[in-house]
């Protein structure tokens, strides 16, 4: 018998580097399968533990199987699977664990949160474009296989879909950079990008994606972040300099000579300004971040996103 437990946690964002939505956690006895969802957002995995921590969870079997409550293996194949998706199953019996505690009846214990962004699916030799605008991209997961019987299967034959643990490795790092910074990039779905995991099986390729907007600003002016209806998450943020020509015109060749000028607190400080608004006001100056590199001329970089 499945026992699945899910607490939903309705945790608002409110720390900087985090896009949640809320969080929720999965408890999935072995040999059935995982189901992870989010009714808004996309998932993104914290952890999940292969093993058995107590007596009591999926406990109907034989006490010597559910005797050895220090039992746990950390994996990250479900996050490989599910991250990034609106709804992921995994069957658990076919994801091929190490045995952490040989003769104990184990379970998988999945943490996730629930996280803002964007989810394309492109059917086998199919082509999409991610645009973000005037932002960057930022790829989240990427899949190229195939992981349940129904998308991508209008008029074909049943046998081109059964096989459902259908996973090429080395997806993600491919459209991450193919994708990552750029404004916009087109993917295409085909085994001669990403090999072929699973031949005769028809596949697709899953990307999930979030667009982040960066905004310099010099020193001595105000950075305007603004979300409209929607919430500022910051990503990152540095006040100093790490170029010569960013924020150089008119400026004397000795303030811009230092290029690793950089602010350890930067990120904090505009988190605690910014985090969870719909606009906010940064000053680019020293009052704000003291002076990280003196009779140098700095600016202002913070990448955020909206959700």
């Amino acid at each position: 018998m499945m026992l699945l437990l899910r607490l939903t946690l309705l945790t608002l964002l409110i720390a900087a580097n985090s896009w949640l939505v809320s969080g929720e956690n999965m408890i999935t006895c072995y040999g059935n399968i995982q189901h992870l969802a989010c009714d808004t957002g996309l998932i993104k995995v914290k952890s999940t533990i292969y093993g058995r921590t107590n007596r009591d969870t999926c406990s109907n079997r034989p006490s010597s199987e559910v005797a050895n409550a220090n039992c746990a293996l950390s994996i990250s194949t479900i996050a490989d699977r599910c991250n990034g998706l609106r709804e992921c199953e995994v069957k658990t019996d076919l994801l091929g664990n190490p045995d952490p505690c040989f003769g104990t009846y184990k379970y998988y214990n999945t943490t996730y949160d629930c996280i803002s962004g964007q989810n394309i699916v492109i059917c086998e030799q199919g082509y999409s474009t991610l645009d973000c605008g005037d932002g960057s991209i930022q790829i989240i997961n990427a899949n190229y296989g195939r992981a349940d019987s129904v998308t991508c299967v209008n008029g074909l034959l049943s046998s081109l879909f059964q096989n459902t643990n259908c996973y090429a490795p080395n997806t993600l790092s491919k459209v991450a950079s193919m994708c990552n910074g750029k404004n916009n990039c087109t993917v295409q779905s085909s085994y001669t990008i990403f090999t072929d995991p699973c031949i005769g099986t028809l596949k697709y390729l899953t990307v999930s994606y979030k667009c982040n907007r960066t905004l310099v600003t010099c020193e001595g002016n105000t950075a305007v972040l603004t979300c409209g209806a929607r919430r500022i998450n910051i990503i990152s943020a540095n006040y100093g300099r790490t170029d010569s020509t960013t924020c150089s015109s008119g400026r004397p060749a000795s303030q811009l000579t230092v290029t690793n000028c950089y602010t350890p607190d930067a990120l904090n400080k505009v988190a605690a300004r910014c985090e969870g608004q719909s606009s906010c006001n940064v000053p680019a100056t020293n009052d704000v971040f003291s002076d990280p590199c003196f009779l140098t001329y700095k600016y202002l970089t913070v990448v955020y996103s909206c959700f």
